[in-house]
């Protein structure tokens, strides 16, 4: 059974179905600059209308990147606390997937 509303998944392949915020925040401090540099969170079906990614920047921190092309957003913002980059994620995602209940 695949995810409800929508997947993570990371360069390494772990996959998360409809992750928590805790469970964001964890995977997101497992990412690292060599063999796992990014994350990518969708929903579950062949043609996402949305995406959220986080990728381990060179000089530190991370890039996150938000994009809804029903809404017409596409945003990039830089953060080191990986907290609040779950939170932040948690909060955006649960915006989009009202349309998907």
């Amino acid at each position: 059974m695949g995810a409800r509303y929508y997947g993570a998944d990371s360069e390494s392949g772990d996959r998360i179905d409809d992750p928590s915020e805790d469970a964001l925040f964890m995977t997101i401090n497992d990412l690292n600059d060599s063999n796992n540099t990014f994350l990518v969170v969708q929903p579950d079906e062949d043609d996402p209308v949305w995406f959220a990614s986080v990728a381990v920047l060179d000089d530190g921190g991370y890039e996150i990147v938000r994009r809804d092309t029903t809404r017409n957003e596409h945003e990039v913002t830089t953060l080191t606390s990986t907290n609040d980059i779950a939170r932040g994620l948690t909060i955006w995602m649960a915006a989009r997937s009202i349309s998907y209940r």
